[in-house]
């Protein structure tokens, strides 16, 4: 019988989908085990064979413990809200919903392109995901939550003293006793202090001013990423080499009032909860090092002429005396006030062009130093000497406080600094020459030239300026860390909307009762012409407080009297950043009738705990990881969860690389009179590496030239005189129109897009060659490789091992089509080996095993469960290989054998596992099976393969037992006919042996 892969892996998913085989209990006497996969943004796309990787990774592992008697959970889900949704709605004219629908469900879409749709990609993959449990974060019923935990946040602020979140009640409550001066709290910087007294006496307003400085998420004005062309403030991790991460626009620095979340007051504990987790090292040391921490002192320092002074945070204070100016970033809100007449336009300047600039390009940007002196001078806390202030887009001002106390002799961008604009840098560290830069060994540090401090090495140094500092009322000691609360608002559309709305200016939350709040129908999904986010097109946009319902713009009044407001008030138009939604949704997935009073109930979040594995890439080891983090650490503050990290063991899955193919455009040169009409002439790779290693035209470029007389009557309007003859631009090209060989399908690239329709092709040998390159795989590059062909040509089987073969899951690897024929072939001898019989019949037997059948079997569970259990999921592919070309040899037909051979396959292959455990005569599905018990006592060998020599030349092999004494294996082996036969009648002097490795027989 064939292996018509096809037809098998049709039957299986069908039977998976129909008896529910992969759907989890809440209530098992099996011990649990939750394996999550960071779940996909639905884009028209689709999924590439580089995606599945981590999924099919997670599936082998979760099918693995369901063979080892666990209750799993593998639930599957989408991330449908955020911007790559958005923008691919603008860019094909839908609407986002209808795109994020079609290009999970499949169909088509407005403009007549057939969209497989992400779930049936996944589904003829093979995954056991527990569908029912689905969740998409678009879905109302599920953003519902979202604003909840929004709100809970707005209603809770951060007790320094109990080092938790609490319920705002009891802030409110402390301030309407003592006031705030016994509080501490996480909160705003520049409190104003106030009694009991003055609290109770506050109007609404201004209590509830004072409590956004102390909530868990408030607003307030903030330096921004404002991307221009997205229309939406981008968070640090957006932002990749000073564009956005997401189309490569350009990201100016901005002012503006936003709804961000007060990470920081959770900082220390997002430090010290990575050490009970298992993530890998360089993971962690990511996460610790945008958190940040530093221990050092806050120093103030007044401003001469002002009364305002600045305050700067230094983890070196011990070198106090060695401050010779003050930067401030250039947004400081300080430098306005303090820049003097004469220096106002650099000033202005100055800061324009810094506002161009993300932070990302200014942290990197260590070779460029400007800077502007404002015209004022701070005070030094000790010497009372003048210290000119100025500013500089190395400091940040979402960064510590946003200015530095420069040191020059013991920071080198304080050194370059003050090297470019002549500034003193006094030596405070003995016996360093500074002459050519910056010295910071703190281990060798002894300080100089530093009144009290004299002669201290830098731990002693640093506590007696801190102590110091402290007695005169300069500075004190402080821990810092380098994580900012993260801005919460995107001016954008397809998010969710919050539950906010704004009576007197005075931000109030919808009650759960009344949510979701449902994202409102708009005819565009870009800012409006005013500048406000897409939600101020929505005429339905309002909250009226007596309803509890959102109605017309119309009905809210004008007036800012409240006696006469009618209760309708508008809503908040921006809308939350695309982690939101992702910061939870590990926990909806625990409900298995997800309900609309809870968001999981306590009874599924206490049976699941916290995921056991998750898997995703490396490049959410910030923001997607410590935002849910956060969430996760204060809903366990409010009592809402009962665990305190989401993910107790991580794995990195590496990238899958695809091979690019480029053709290459000749810039030959001429000058045209009508650039529309040159033709882009493309010269096949191979004759450009042919040219260059003989040296020949692309030097004098006669045959180039010649090759060009031939077209001169095609090119109207074009000079002949060329410029440059050697010049040729690489375009990447759809790999689909590339053979096995490289060549070019000139005709179908033609046609492939307009530009190139009226192109020259210079051939070699009559083909174009392209060139390659392995790099990301991505469909901009069109190198994607679709899986939906693979399965399709070779069955989702092979594409599942060959995924898990190609190397470590860690580390990135090239796809290659071409490699895969051999799982393919393997899968097919794996058949043959159950299907043996007369014209391939299935043929498995009762009869008893053979001794070798048992050693490759139990060595093979041996290595597979080691292997799954370490992650070494590739190695064990290869161990399945051996083990069938060693069964194959030995003619096994044992049920005892085959039955548990494949059950050990049928994580990494189950359709054709399940197919074969059918046949075997099993009714119930082979994720039910029991995963085969190693034997060691299988793989004692009871005989050795001795090596029998003659004056110490191997002749032949000879098995014997192992528990024959040196005088008995003698004796054997000179019986042998053998042995005989190359003595040829010689008595031999004599016979060395070695019991267990060889046999000599010398003269």
């Amino acid at each position: 019988m064939k292996y018509h892969f096809n037809e098998i892996e049709a039957r299986w998913q069908q039977y998976w989908a129909d008896k529910g085989t992969f759907h989890a209990s809440n209530n098992s006497d099996k011990p649990k085990y939750y394996v999550l996969d960071m779940f996909p943004y639905p884009s028209g796309a689709g999924l590439h064979v580089g995606h599945p990787l981590g999924y099919i990774a997670s599936d082998v592992y979760s099918r693995y413990k369901r063979l080892k008697g666990f209750n799993v959970l593998h639930p599957q889900g989408y991330d449908s809200f955020g911007l790559p949704a958005e923008q691919y709605a603008i860019q094909t004219g839908q609407h986002p919903a209808v795109t994020t629908k079609v290009n999970i469900e499949g169909g088509v879409d407005n403009q007549g392109n057939v969209i497989a749709g992400y779930r049936k990609q996944l589904d003829k993959i093979g995954f056991s995901f527990d569908w029912s449990r689905e969740v998409r974060t678009s879905n109302p019923e599920y953003y519902k939550w979202t604003q909840w935990i929004f709100t809970e946040l707005f209603n809770s602020w951060y007790n320094k003293d109990t080092d938790k979140a609490e319920a705002i009640e009891t802030l409110v409550s402390a301030f309407a006793k003592t006031g705030n001066a016994e509080v501490n709290a996480a909160c705003d910087d520049n409190i104003t202090p106030f009694t009991a007294e003055q609290w109770n006496a506050f109007t609404e307003k201004e209590q509830q001013d004072i409590l956004l400085q102390y909530r868990l998420t408030y607003l307030a004005e903030t330096e921004v990423n404002w991307c221009p062309a997205l229309g939406t403030v981008l968070a640090n991790d957006e932002i990749v080499n000073g564009v956005s991460e997401r189309g490569g626009h350009t990201v100016i620095r901005k002012k503006m009032t936003q709804w961000s979340m007060r990470i920081s007051a959770y900082a220390e504990r997002l430090i010290q909860g990575l050490e009970g987790i298992d993530w890998s090292e360089s993971i962690k040391e990511t996460q610790r090092n945008w958190i940040g921490k530093s221990v050092g002192a806050m120093v103030t320092f007044p401003l001469k002429d002002h009364a305002e002074s600045v305050a700067v945070f230094t983890t070196r204070p011990d070198t106090i005396f060695g401050v010779s100016f003050m930067t401030l970033a250039p947004e400081h809100e300080l430098v306005a006030q303090i820049t003097t007449p004469e220096q106002k336009e650099a000033v202005e300047v100055y800061i324009e062009k810094t506002a161009k600039r993300s932070e990302r390009e200014r942290m990197a940007d260590v070779k460029t130093i400007s800077g502007v002196f404002t015209g004022a001078y701070a005070e030094h806390p000790f010497t009372k000497e003048p210290i000119p202030v100025w500013i500089g887009d190395y400091v940040l001002a979402g960064y510590g406080t946003g200015a530095v106390m420069a040191v020059p002799c013991g920071d080198q961008r304080d050194y370059d600094f003050a090297k470019k604009f002549d500034i003193a840098i006094p030596n405070v560290f003995e016996g360093v020459d500074i002459s050519e830069e910056a010295f910071s060994d703190k281990a060798t540090t002894v300080i100089t030239n530093s009144d009290f401090l004299n002669g201290l090495k830098y731990k002693k140094a640093v506590k007696l300026a801190i102590y110091e500092l402290e007695k005169i009322g300069a500075g004190a000691g402080k821990t810092n860390y380098r994580l900012r609360d993260a801005v919460f608002s995107r001016q954008r559309y397809w998010g969710e909307p919050f539950p906010v709305y704004y009576e007197n200016g005075i931000p109030k939350m919808i009650d759960v009762a009344h949510l979701p709040i449902k994202l409102p129908e708009v005819e565009k999904y870009l800012p409006t012409e005013e500048g406000e986010p897409p939600l101020g097109r929505a005429d339905v946009w309002a909250w009226d407080t007596n309803t509890n319902t959102v109605v017309s713009n119309d009905l809210v009044t004008s007036s800012a009297d409240e006696n006469s407001q009618n209760g309708i008030y508008p809503l908040e138009l921006n809308t939350m950043p695309g982690w939101a939604g992702s910061s939870w949704y590990f926990f909806r997935y625990m409900e298995k009738a997800q309900r609309d009073e809870v968001f999981a109930s306590k009874e599924a979040m206490d049976y699941w705990g916290n995921v056991d594995l998750y898997i995703g890439g490396s490049e959410h080891g910030t923001g997607h990881l410590l935002y849910s983090r956060f969430w996760v650490k204060f809903l366990k503050d409010r009592g809402h969860v009962g665990v305190d990290e989401p993910f107790q063991k991580m794995i990195n899955q590496g990238m899958i690389l695809g091979t690019s193919a480029f053709v290459y455009r000749w810039e030959y040169g001429f000058t045209p009179k009508g650039a529309e009409k040159r033709k882009p002439i493309f010269v096949s790779k191979s004759l450009i590496e042919k040219s260059i290693k003989e040296g020949t035209f692309l030097n004098d470029g006669e045959e180039f030239r010649a090759i060009l007389d031939n077209l001169i009557s095609s090119h109207e309007g074009l000079s002949s005189s060329p410029t440059s003859w050697s010049v040729f631009t690489p375009i990447h090209v759809d790999v689909s129109l590339v053979n096995a060989s490289d060549e070019l399908d000139v005709e179908a690239f033609k046609n492939w897009r307009e530009e190139f329709k009226n192109a020259e092709f210079i051939l070699e040998d009559g083909v174009y060659k392209v060139g390659r390159e392995v790099e990301k795989m991505s469909k901009s590059k069109y190198n994607v490789v679709n899986p939906d062909q693979i399965c399709e040509q070779y069955g989702a089987d092979t594409l599942r091992m060959y995924e898990m073969f190609l190397g470590p899951l860690e580390q990135a690897k090239p796809w290659n089509t071409a490699g895969i024929t051999g799982v393919h072939n393997f899968l097919k001898k794996f058949w043959k080996l159950y299907h043996n019989g007369a014209d391939e019949a299935f043929n498995v037997t009762d009869e008893a095993p053979s001794k070798d059948s048992l050693k490759t079997l139990h060595k093979t569970i041996k290595k597979v469960e080691e292997d799954i259990e370490n992650f070494s999921f590739n190695t064990s592919v290869s161990t399945f290989m051996i083990a069938v070309n060693e069964l194959g040899a030995q003619k096994c037909t044992s049920r005892e054998v085959l039955e548990s051979l494949v059950i050990l396959i049928a994580p990494y292959a189950p359709h054709i596992a399940e197919e074969i455990w059918s046949k075997l005569g099993h009714s119930e599905s082979i994720s039910e099976a029991p995963f085969p018990i190693f034997d060691a006592s299988h793989l004692v060998e009871s005989a050795k393969n001795y090596p029998i020599s003659f004056n110490g030349k191997m002749k032949f092999t000879l098995e014997l037992p192992l528990d024959l004494s040196k005088d008995e294996i003698e004796k054997v082996v000179m019986a042998n006919e053998k042995t005989q036969m190359y003595l040829d009648g010689r008595t031999p002097k004599k016979v060395i042996i070695v019991p267990g490795k060889i046999v000599n027989i010398v003269g």
